[in-house]
């Protein structure tokens, strides 16, 4: 017959049954039995269908779990506790993280270029040498917070590394500084891939309806009619802004150099109208190479134009990607396209001037129609009319064309 006890305990245990599991049943039929004391284990079997055998290893758990300290029995958090965050307990973590992945700054948090080649195991370890507890997860989060990412190895185009490769890094970092003090701008400069203009495949995915993907061409041969286009971009380091010069024929110095003047005359004047300056970052080839006679012939023209004392610095051999304008604005502008034909030139130049980050990058976007002829001869003659200021420290490599005042 079954006792007012063993109706209360079944009722709770109908009550519970369905949100306990297996061992949170036992352990609650356990602690019951305990309390009833004798014939505890007998009432509590027949009001919950456990066996014997089932609740006697509860009871042996709950002896088990007297024995472990409080604290290492709760598993709910109460609120505001938990660890502090390591920046708020260790106050030289970051500074001492900073200068491992960026010697050549110094661990400065105004530099312009940052890069990193250590594996985040080995910064771990590093960084416990000098007294932080920290794991290879946290210096991930660390990094992400303070703006770094992982930079791939990339083959030279002209063999070894060059010896001076570090020290032009410096220098770029150097200049790069002392013209954003003194409120002068700083541009990088570079060409994007070309791109096939019509109804063809562009890598990525975007979300369509299932099972019904947008069509396009199987084969990517080139359209006669609509052909190609040279997107050459403008990034201006210290404003986060961009301009792109969406151009139709040959991607020459010429190009460049005009991309750069529509730059100008559209957003640079208007941003730093007292600048007497401007320092250009660009790669060592390509239509801004520094072995380009036309690129500086170019260059003449525009400082003549603008009057502006015209600094270039180009980068190593191989190094092009450190260029800001690869990750600042090319990438952004590849994942925004991603997935969706470049079917005609309003769609790059709508899809380019769409492109947006969280941090506020903001890019215009325009057609250049132009026609520039390529193998254009630049004469010993023509070369020595450009008034060129070479740098003490690779002179090839950092130069400054001067306003010809007399033009």
């Amino acid at each position: 017959m079954e006792t007012d006890t063993e109706k209360i305990i079944q009722e709770k245990f109908d009550s519970l049954k369905y949100v306990l599991d297996e061992q949170t049943k036992r352990l609650w039929a356990a602690a019951e039995a305990s309390a009833m004391g004798r014939g505890g284990i007998t009432t509590v079997s027949a009001a919950t269908g456990l066996s014997r055998t089932t609740i006697h290893q509860g009871i042996k758990e709950l002896d088990e779990h007297e024995n472990v300290s409080i604290e290492a029995r709760r598993r709910v958090r109460a609120s505001g506790g938990g660890r502090k965050r390591i920046v708020e307990n260790d106050q030289t973590v970051l500074r001492d993280l900073e200068g491992l992945v960026d010697p050549l700054t110094r661990g400065d948090p105004e530099s312009p270029l940052r890069w990193t080649c250590k594996s985040v195991r080995q910064l771990a370890m590093a960084l416990e040498d000098k007294g932080h507890i920290i794991g290879r997860q946290k210096v991930a989060h660390l990094l992400a917070e303070l703006g770094y990412s992982l930079q791939a190895n990339q083959k030279k185009k002209e063999g070894a590394q060059h010896p001076d490769r570090d020290e032009q890094f410096s220098y770029i970092n150097k200049e790069v500084t002392d013209f954003q003090k003194r409120r002068q701008p700083v541009i990088s400069v570079d060409t994007k891939k070309k791109e096939q203009i019509g109804d063809f495949r562009n890598g990525g995915r975007e979300w369509q309806p299932q099972g019904h993907p947008e069509a396009v061409r199987i084969y990517d041969f080139v359209d006669k009619q609509l052909g190609k286009v040279n997107p050459y971009g403008v990034y201006d380091q210290g404003a986060n802004e961009g301009w792109v010069s969406v151009g139709t024929d040959h991607d020459t110095a010429e190009f460049a150099v005009e991309s750069i003047r529509r730059w100008w005359r559209n957003m640079g004047c208007q941003r730093y109208p007292d600048a007497t300056e401007l320092l250009i970052t660009a790669d060592g080839g390509g239509s801004n190479g520094y072995r380009v006679r036309l690129w500086k012939v170019a260059l003449q023209g525009f400082a003549n134009e603008t009057g502006l004392h015209v600094s270039v610095c180009h980068f190593p051999p191989g190094t092009s990607k450190w260029n800001k304008i690869e990750h600042r604005m090319f990438s952004h502008i590849s994942m925004n396209w991603r997935g969706k034909p470049l079917t005609s030139h309003e769609v790059v130049v709508n899809l380019i001037g769409s492109t947006t980050t969280q941090k506020g990058l903001n890019i215009t976007a325009e057609m250049d129609t132009n026609t520039y002829d390529k193998g254009i001869r630049v004469t010993d003659t023509e070369l020595e009319k450009v008034i060129l200021k070479r740098a003490c420290f690779h002179g090839e490599w950092n130069y400054t064309v001067l306003p010809n005042c007399s033009s």
